[in-house]
């Protein structure tokens, strides 16, 4: 199988994107609501919730 390559350019474009976006989730507090849900997913899969 012959496989293009990716451009360097692009993995770097995609990379930076990625942790702006993770930054931005972080600057408007949404990192709280993933970890409400995350305690709550653990505690009803070790059946305590």
């Amino acid at each position: 199988m012959n496989r293009k390559e990716i451009p360097a350019w692009v993995t770097y474009v995609l990379l930076a994107l990625a942790v702006a976006m993770c930054a931005y989730g972080v600057y408007r507090g949404e990192w709280k609501d993933v970890m409400r849900k995350a305690v709550a997913i653990c505690m009803e899969c070790i059946g305590i919730g």
